[in-house]
């Protein structure tokens, strides 16, 4: 899974949890990711500390490497593939996340109080469906306002998509920090371990703020473009 921060992608990393036939792994090219771009993230010591920093590495012993079970769930923040060879994309099922700017933008400025497009993802998102699309694969696109909307619709339809059985147990999962969490997880995930489920979907109300206009501008042409092959709530 190939998200942008703030998506509700710990959500569905913990709802890929509940499988019976699945391991999850917790943004595994995060440390390599640091190492390439320098200091400004909470909490990157120990990030840069507890994960190794060799992208290619990882990507050949642990993304493409061995899995006890059918079903092998990473969660990836696109833009990690800062700096990566991406030709490994064509050895994996692709699956995006992806969320309206206009709400993800002023959630990100909490931990990133000066984001820019690449801490978004998005482009990255979208040279991931171009990829797909000239492969002739049918993108899977998430978006968390429909999968707020409706979780299990939206779900039943994925793994449908992916051509793995839905399980009703992806629905909930019991509240507290994983032992998959990365280290990370103190300083981004205090509302996730606090839920037992999909969160009601609620419109961000309030002004947007203006400094983050330029930067809205530049988000929503590539959110638009992935959000036409986003699955829609009640689609299944």
């Amino acid at each position: 899974m190939w998200s942008g921060p703030r998506n509700v992608s710990t959500a569905l990393m913990y709802a890929f949890r509940q499988r019976s036939d699945t391991v999850v792994v917790d943004e595994p090219l995060y440390g390599h990711y640091l190492a390439m771009v320098g200091p400004g993230h909470p909490g990157e010591a120990e990030v840069l500390a507890s994960l190794d920093a060799n992208g290619e590495h990882v990507v050949r012993e642990v993304i493409l490497g061995p899995c006890e079970k059918p079903v092998h769930f990473f969660k990836n923040m696109a833009h990690h593939l800062t700096g990566l060879d991406r030709a490994f994309l064509d050895s994996v099922t692709n699956v995006l996340l992806i969320r309206n700017p206009k709400e993800m933008l002023p959630s990100l400025t909490k931990q990133l109080p000066n984001p820019t497009l690449r801490d978004t993802g998005l482009a990255y998102q979208v040279e991931i469906l171009d990829s797909m699309l000239s492969n002739d694969e049918r993108p899977v696109v998430l978006d968390a306002g429909e999968l707020l909307l409706d979780p299990k619709g939206v779900l039943s339809e994925a793994c449908e998509r992916l051509g793995i059985p839905f399980e009703e147990a992806m629905i909930s999962w019991p509240p507290g920090p994983k032992p998959e969490d990365g280290v990370w997880a103190e300083h981004w995930y205090h509302n996730v371990h606090a839920s037992t489920g999909f969160g009601a979907y609620r419109p961000k109300t309030g002004p947007f703020p203006e400094y983050l206009v330029p930067l809205l501008e530049e988000c929503m042409p590539l959110y638009e473009k992935l959000r036409e092959y986003a699955v829609l709530a009640g689609s299944s």
